[in-house]
């Protein structure tokens, strides 16, 4: 269950399809094709291992230890197979031989995999033990991984590896597979507006919201109970996009005293479901409520008030259980109304006091005007009239259902090649027969003309669950944890290329309900597209609960769904050799998990990449995770229970990842802290007075660094303990109340791009100038709930030729914006919130040609000034072409 801010942007939905029937009897079960398709990522393994293999690190590496031989060797067989993969992978699906032989070959490449990051391991081991003390040096020599040792180890691996590929790569003959040109570029596919994704765009619903408007207006005139009106219809229709369009209509807003939105989804619990009714925070255990200390907490927000609840995607089917919630929802004042989104005419049937809202699909006319907006560029479809032509062709395939026609829109956006849009118009797809429940052609086909890396990085999502609100920069972490993103552009990190990758997935419509946070994102996936990259990955990945009995012992991934898993590893858990990733997710905290789990997790699987435990609460943790070599990414955020890291951690040296966001009762870190050489990314709550050179200032590869919710964090660490921090990019510093100001040593930060600073209450940002002398690559400068603060820091000048981004919010006393803005020539946006002291712009605004939005928001005399032609500062951004006054476009 998840609270879902209805807000004011989000896509249409799902799909189903009208398809072909006739010769049924000819045609392709589609299931076969879902089958085989979870074999499809042989090729970016083996990509991923062949970049390693060609890596100059290795090769030097590999010659030092004598087994550099074996290595390029190892190399040749996988690039002879590798020119294949791509026509093996597309023709798996007809051949159950193909799809085993690939099967094999996945893997023993993801063997070579371990394998090579075992020599990284070592590296970094090695390059930790040289910069030690001499009797550090000894005892390295004499451990398990000395160079000697690790060298007969590693050439025995090496040559068990090589060995079995060559038996594999014999059977290719068999097949009769073609070389495939490989395409590897970094895609960077965007459109120039995202306004496809903004409800006002939505087309042809217009006339279902208002008639559901009208069934809610009836509803006030009559006395009695709780109104509930279900909206029903098969998946990709946009029930969820028509709900939001109702529940953020003004007429909605003025009519009812209380909204609130919830999705339901699969997991229909009553203490979940009253949880997010009544705004629980995320830090409630909401399994350790019980219903006498929910009850008045939903009497306070609903009893005698006349509201408006949206259960969405209800898929329950048990009327005892609607029966008990509707009867604790029955408080409300007369007027009230329930509406409820769902595919199920049975759950309607249950859950209606009214008729339902049957929504049908779109007019052929709002069909093809949604494709055209999804597949060109504004206006220009009139130059390419045979394009439309065949864009009719493919509408007509696509059953009036909003998803597919968006997807396949998207799919084709700025492609003019005639042959590519009548590849997807006759495409054999649409020929295949259509089960309920198999994943729809639409989906099955853009997802099969992603380029490979990013059939991979789509497909990594499905360990979290239905309905997860992702956040952009978190789940790029985890694509670089898995090894999803490598590098081939030495100026480009490995978080750019995450970004490019996640808005080419965003623009594809594989992503929806996307919220810009400036240098993040919160978005979505359809549940459909959660059916599809489940598909993909029903082999490697699977969610747990509490009905899993068994599960298939190549699974690689998994996540842990089900609290009653949490206290001994299953055994079918156990017998999971391989496994790289295991999860958690969870909206609201974890009840306590014992300890014995956490360390039989990180003393059974050698091979994690990953371990997400956020929210999950135990007191300690296991000197075992020192023995996780390969591990990426470890997220113990949230446990509020822990006190202490022990000092096996900083033996971590692959570890990229780090979060330990509201661990309250963390003292500090570890000493060795500064071994995690390979740290990139790391959120941070401690209760030390200030942060340590020798610890977190001696993180020498560190992109990210989030101090968040340190009550006692007086600074952050002496001027010049930031000098090796130069690779830092972005700094977040939030709800630290005795932070009194910024250190000089952000002088040494001259990478820094991001800035952001939420309520430090006795920060004072005025008090060093030699600050901005160093932020000459910063764009995106956030300030956020600061009371005391009136004017913005005047080193932001030391800037002004590449800050692109401000955002002001709840700064209630803030009165000025300076006339030195008009430095600020790259200036592309600029956000203002609740500064209702703010009464003006500067004059030099006139000045800013690259100002290409503006946002004002809850700033009652600024907004009166900024009116179109008549305010008094409407002369000083009529240039800017979007401007957005108390969120409506002007």
């Amino acid at each position: 269950v998840q609270t879902t801010p209805p807000a004011q942007h989000s896509t249409a939905h799902q799909l189903p399809f009208a398809f072909l029937s006739f010769c049924s009897n000819l045609l392709i079960p589609f299931a076969l094709i879902f089958n085989s398709m979870a074999e499809s990522i042989v090729f970016n393994i083996a990509e991923n291992v062949i970049g390693k293999l060609g890596s100059v690190a290795l090769q030097e590496i590999s010659s030092a230890w004598g087994v550099k031989t074996d290595l390029e060797k190892l190399e040749d067989t996988s690039l002879t197979i590798r020119a294949v993969l791509l026509d093996a992978e597309e023709k798996q699906s007809t051949n159950n031989l193909l799809s085993l032989w690939l099967r094999k070959l996945k893997d023993i490449f993801y063997e070579a995999d371990n394998v090579l990051d075992e020599f990284e391991c070592e590296a970094l081991r090695q390059q930790v033990a040289n910069r030690g003390s001499t009797m550090d040096k000894v005892r390295h020599f004499f451990s398990r991984s000395n160079p000697i040792v690790f060298r007969f180890r590693m050439a025995h691996k090496i040559k068990d590896i090589r060995e079995r590929l060559n038996e594999v790569a014999v059977e290719k003959s068999q097949f009769d597979l073609t070389e495939r040109d490989i395409d590897r570029r970094v895609v960077y596919r965007i459109r120039e507006t995202y306004s496809f994704l903004d409800t006002c765009d939505v087309i042809g619903r217009e006339n279902d919201k208002e008639m559901i408007i009208d069934l809610l207006m009836q509803s006030n005139d009559h006395v009695g109970s709780v109104s509930v009106i279900p909206i029903v219809g098969i998946g990709g229709l946009g029930k969820t996009t028509l709900a939001k369009m109702v529940f953020n209509d003004e007429r909605m807003i003025n009519n009812f005293e209380s909204r609130k939105w919830v999705c339901v989804s699969e997991d229909f619990n009553i203490k979940k479901l009253i949880a997010n009714i009544v705004n629980l925070t995320p830090d409630t255990n909401y399994e350790n409520l019980n219903m006498e200390s929910l009850l008045p907490q939903l009497q306070d927000a609903l009893s005698g008030k006349r509201y408006l609840l949206i259960l969405d995607d209800v898929w329950n089917e048990d009327s005892s259980k609607w029966m008990e919630l509707r009867s604790l929802l029955g408080v409300g004042a007369y007027g009230s109304n329930i509406i409820v989104t769902t595919r199920s005419q049975k759950v309607s049937s249950i859950v209606g006091t009214t008729s339902p809202y049957n929504l049908e699909g779109l007019s052929n006319e709002d069909c093809l005007s949604l494709f055209i907006k999804c597949a060109f560029a504004e206006g220009q479809d009139k130059k390419y009239p045979n394009l439309v032509e065949t864009g009719k062709d493919i509408v007509k395939k696509c059953g009036r259902v909003p998803l597919a026609i968006r997807t396949l829109g998207s799919l084709l956006y700025k492609n003019t090649e005639e042959d590519e849009w009548r590849y997807v118009r006759d495409n054999d797809i649409w020929n295949l027969e259509q089960r309920d429940g198999d994943i729809l052609p639409a989906l099955k086909l853009s997802y099969d003309q992603l380029p490979s890396h990013l059939k991979q990085c789509f497909a990594s999502c499905s360990i979290f669950l239905k309905d997860h609100v992702f956040i952009s920069t978190e789940l790029i972490c985890l694509w670089i944890a898995q090894g999803l993103i490598q590098s081939t552009d030495q100026n480009l990190e490995l978080e750019d290329i995450g970004r490019r990758y996640f808005t080419e997935l965003w623009s594809r419509s594989f992503f929806q309900d996307v919220y810009d946070h400036g240098f993040y994102y919160n978005f979505k996936m359809h549940d459909l597209m959660h059916d599809l990259a489940l598909s993909v990955t029903q082999n490697e990945c699977s969610l747990l609960n509490s009905n899993t009995q068994n599960i298939s012992k190549n699974v690689r991934h998994v996540s842990f769904c089900s609290f009653d898993l949490m206290q001994k590893v299953p055994n079918f858990v156990l017998q999971l050799k391989n496994l790289r990733t295991i999860l958690m997710p969870s909206q609201y905290e974890r009840p306590n998990i014992s300890t014995s789990f956490v360390d039989t997790c990180m003393s059974r699987f050698k091979c994690l990449r990953v371990l997400y435990l956020r929210r999950c609460q135990f007191e300690v943790l296991p000197s075992s995770v020192g023995d996780l070599k390969h591990l990426r990414l470890l997220d113990l955020s949230h446990n509020r229970i822990i006190t202490s890291l022990p000092n096996s951690f900083c033996k971590l040296q692959c570890l990229q990842t780090l979060g330990l966001f509201n661990c309250k009762k963390l003292k500090e870190l570890p000493r060795n802290t500064r071994n995690l050489i390979s740290l990139r990314y790391m959120t941070l709550t401690t209760q030390e007075t200030h942060l340590s050179e020798e610890r977190e200032g001696s993180l020498t590869s560190l992109r990210f660094l989030g101090i968040i919710n340190c009550p006692n964090l007086e600074y952050l660490m002496y001027d010049d303990g930031m000098q090796h921090l130069a690779a830092l990019q972005t700094l977040t510093i939030g709800f630290c109340p005795n932070l009194v100001s910024l250190p000089r040593g952000l002088r040494y930060l001259t990478a820094l791009e991001n800035l952001f600073i939420w309520k430090c209450r006795e920060l004072d940002l005025t008090v060093d100038d030699q600050i901005g002398g160093a932020m000459r690559n910063l764009r995106f400068f956030g300030i956020y709930l600061q009371p005391e603060l009136v004017a913005l820091p005047p080193w932001l000048q030391g800037s002004s030729n590449t800050l692109k981004h401000i955002h002001i919010q709840d700064c209630y006393d803030f009165t000025t914006l300076p006339e030195w803005m008009e430095n600020l020539k790259s200036l592309q946006k600029l956000e203002i919130s609740d500064c209702v002291e703010l009464t003006s712009l500067p004059e030099g605004m006139r000045h800013l040609t690259k100002l290409m939005e503006i946002h004002i928001t809850s700033c009652p005399e600024l907004i009166r000034r900024c009116q179109r032609e008549a305010g008094e500062d409407w002369h000083k951004i009529s240039h800017v072409p979007n401007i957005y006054l108390d969120q409506i476009k002007i």
